[in-house]
This record gives structure tokens, sequence and C-alpha cells, in this order.
């Protein structure tokens, strides 16, 4: 079960890891231009850019709290608050019409919401 965790939780790690880098360094314009991020040209580059902070700091609370053994409590924290973010990323694709980012979004609240369990509850 610890390794379905760990796997679970890499795997949002990474997720977050590589959309972190996106939004934070990536142009609005360019991003904006990109399959699934149209919603960027609705919201200011202060809100992206927080976006792309919010998530890297989701990999690094996701596996470095329990990597390093202080406290590891953070990380069901960090999968809670990923799965807020998750049902924030559903609703927006949901009202442009991409089902499958809704879809693909919904896999990561599941993930995140196994980490959640797993890690609160063991």
């Amino acid at each position: 079960m610890d390794l379905a965790l760990w796997i679970a939780a890499g795997l949002l790690a990474a997720v977050a890891l590589a959309g972190g880098v996106t939004k934070t360094f990536v142009p609005k314009t360019t991003l904006a231009a990109a399959h699934g991020g149209g919603w960027t040209a609705d919201v200011g580059v202060a809100f992206v850019k927080t976006l792309g902070i919010l998530e890297l700091l989701a990999a690094a609370g996701l596996i470095l709290p329990a990597a390093l053994g202080i406290a590891p409590i953070l990380v069901p924290v960090t999968a809670v608050c990923w799965i807020l973010l998750m049902v924030g990323a559903m609703m927006t694709h949901g009202r442009l019409g991409e089902t499958g980012l809704v879809m693909l979004n919904l896999v990561y609240l599941a993930c995140a919401a196994f980490v959640a369990w797993g890690r609160f509850g063991l």
C-alpha cells in the first residue's frame, strides 16, 4: 500500500511540477495558444503565475515532507489542496467545453484523494 501511495504522489508531483513550470515561466500568450490553455486568455498574468507557483509548491509538498521525515502531515494536506485545485480546473475546462481535460483532471483528483486517504488514514 505504501508503494502505491508513493507512486500516486510521485505522479501528482510530476504533473504539478510540469504545470507549475509551464505556468510560471512560459509567457501567457504562448499558454493561451496551446491546447487546454485557452482559459489563460481570460485571466491576468498574475493569476496564471500564482497558480504556477502553487503547483510548484504542491510538487514539493507531495514528496519532500514524507521523504525527509519532516512534518509528513503536509503530504495529505497538500493532496487535499490539490483536490480543490482540480475541482477549479474541472469547472474551468467544463465551462470551455473541454471534456477530455475535465476527465484528465478527474483522474488527478482521484489520485489526490487516494493519497489524502492513505496518508491521513494509515
